[in-house]
């Protein structure tokens, strides 16, 4: 079972991929450095928690990009 994010998690992650979306990465480490960076987070747990959601978030974002492109190309054909 892999860990549930609690909406605050989910909405803060959100809002910096939205505002940085070019310095977001697929990279937790980097990731984690942008969330120290942009926000003040009283605890590395919580964190951790948003650069763990942000990185994955990103990943699912650009998946979504790279299928959509594909399906355009198809419909094209």
């Amino acid at each position: 079972m892999g860990n549930i994010y609690t909406r605050d998690i989910k909405r803060v992650a959100e809002e910096l991929y939205e505002k940085y979306k070019d310095e977001v990465t697929e990279d937790f480490g980097k990731n984690k450095e942008l969330v120290s960076r942009y926000l003040e987070v009283y605890s590395k747990k919580v964190r951790n928690r948003i650069a763990g959601y942000l990185t994955r978030y990103a990943k699912k974002s650009k998946r979504a990009v790279t299928s959509r492109e594909v399906e355009e190309e198809v419909g094209e054909e």
